[in-house]
């Protein structure tokens, strides 16, 4: 047994504890490519349209031998890097862009190397203690007291479940209480709201989609009148979600008036801020967001607003126990764990227990480069999309939806002959396969909108404006054809 131990040693050490001298060489590699990249950002168009869409990934399977790095790093770029959707692009203004600042990776290769455990304090309570700096940070931010607390999520999917599945535990429903409580949202929430709710058993609940107003918000009145109708009738109201910023239209509700009402009538007020919570940093922001902080728990997403590579989500609850009674959980393995608690532990507030530290992906940037570069950068897309609103009404035949509450505007082009929805599924087709920038669809009221949604760091004026010529350049190309 001894020599076998020592053969599988070899074999193990030889192949996975790179020299220093192989792990400088294999850095460079990554490097060189990592600084082409970038220095190449601006040119690199923002969507390819491509046949094989990497398909030539199978066509190196995983075996018992590995490849070089050149090989390695030539697959990545001709089958991952290259077809489809650059979203490191300033020209990404199709869904709800980042970015990715260069800082992030920083973090995360540093988080990647030394592996600190960062999902329990006894493990590694600086780890620990970082996250929560980041947490509190963020609660200050959205008017949140010091008795919250919160979870650096993968992502506002994980982060909405969490919030929804507190809710529920807060308002001690059980399995026969479902189909007589009932929750109250809007048609135009977020798809992963739908999920969390289905995934934390609430499918049999009452489902109340409150109408919306004509800039696609929440009608807090019509919210009030069938939260009264529904008591009255010997239903339970326990749960209102409402959004920070859609995704899809980009509006914003009522935020503080719905806050009001949950309060009124004892229900739990979950707010998905995923997208917009962070324009909060801005004056202008700040007084479109109003009355955050009355809300029960919320969703916000560094990975978006904070413009960080995708991976970290935010769920803030302002009752912490709240939180953790619904997560915890008491492993024997883990006896040795249980008295060295000075703080709540991130696997005692989210079904996670294995995690990445991510907190290194935004405690880096914020400490090399402070708060104030972001909130110039979170003003600046605010106003970009105001600029976009105003000027693309001056291009011939363009119609707009409302005026944008943050950074997404609807618009749509009416053609001098032909059906609309028609015309604009071949502009935005155009638009993609020209590829300098990305823009994307919805459907609104049975129509066939366009949409722009401003929020990568590397946008700027010159790219809006590249944009508004695209689209006067390809309608005109299709008017004519």
């Amino acid at each position: 047994m001894i020599d076998k131990l020592k053969q599988l040693e070899q074999i193990a050490r030889q192949h996975l504890e790179p020299t220093s001298e192989q792990r400088k060489f294999l850095t460079n590699k990554v490097l060189n490519y990592s600084e082409n990249f970038l220095d190449n950002i601006y040119e690199l168009p923002a969507y390819v349209m491509e046949e094989k869409k990497g398909v030539g990934i199978y066509d190196s399977p995983i075996a018992e031998s590995g490849i070089d790095i050149d090989s390695a790093i030539k697959l990545f770029k001709e089958n991952v890097d290259t077809p489809g959707l650059n979203p490191a692009s300033g020209g990404h203004l199709g869904y709800i862009p980042g970015g990715g600042i260069f800082y992030s990776a920083l973090g995360d290769f540093l988080a990647d190397i030394t592996n600190r455990f960062a999902g329990l304090f006894f493990a590694s309570p600086g780890s620990v203690r970082l996250e929560n700096m980041l947490i509190d940070w963020m609660a200050s931010i959205i008017g949140y007291p010091k008795s919250s607390a919160g979870n650096l999520t993968s992502g506002g999917s994980i982060a909405n479940l969490i919030g929804i599945v507190t809710a529920r535990d807060a308002k001690n429903l059980k399995a026969k209480d479902f189909e007589k409580s009932v929750l109250y949202l809007s048609e135009q929430v977020h798809h992963s709201v739908d999920k969390a709710i289905r995934i934390a058993g609430l499918k049999e609940c009452v489902w109340r989609y409150v109408p919306l107003d004509e800039n696609y918000r929440m009608k807090a009145d019509e919210l009030e009148k069938q939260i009264v109708e529904d008591k009255k009738n010997g239903l339970n109201p326990f749960l209102v979600i409402a959004s920070a910023g859609t995704t899809n239209t980009g509006s914003v509700d009522p935020i503080e008036t719905i806050g009001e009402i949950a309060s009124k009538y004892n229900l739990w007020f979950h707010l998905d801020a995923a997208y917009g919570g962070f324009f909060a940093l801005c004056d202008e922001g700040k007084k479109v967001l109003r009355g955050m902080g009355t809300s029960d728990s919320i969703t916000i997403d560094p990975h978006k607003g904070l413009f960080l590579p995708y991976g970290l989500g935010t769920i803030l609850v302002k009752d912490k126990m709240k939180m953790y009674e619904s997560h915890y959980y008491l492993a024997s393995y883990l006896q040795d764990a249980l008295n060295a608690n000075d703080e709540l532990s991130p696997a005692d507030l989210s079904p996670e227990l294995t995690k990445h530290f991510r907190g290194l992906r935004l405690w880096l940037p914020l400490k090399l480069v402070g708060v104030a570069p972001f909130r110039a950068a979170i003003e600046e897309k605010l106003l970009l999309a105001r600029y976009f609103w105003e000027k693309i009404q001056t291009l011939d035949g363009f119609e707009v939806g409302p005026f944008p509450d943050l950074s997404v505007v609807m618009y749509r082009y009416i053609p001098k002959h032909g059906d609309a929805n028609e015309f604009n599924k071949r502009l935005v087709h155009e638009v993609q396969k020209d590829g300098r920038v990305f823009i994307s669809s919805t459907m609104i009221d049975g129509k066939f909108v366009l949409r722009v949604a401003i929020l990568c760091f590397r946008t700027h004026l010159e790219t809006v404006d590249l944009l508004l010529n695209i689209l006067k350049e390809k309608a005109k190309m299709l008017e004519q054809a």
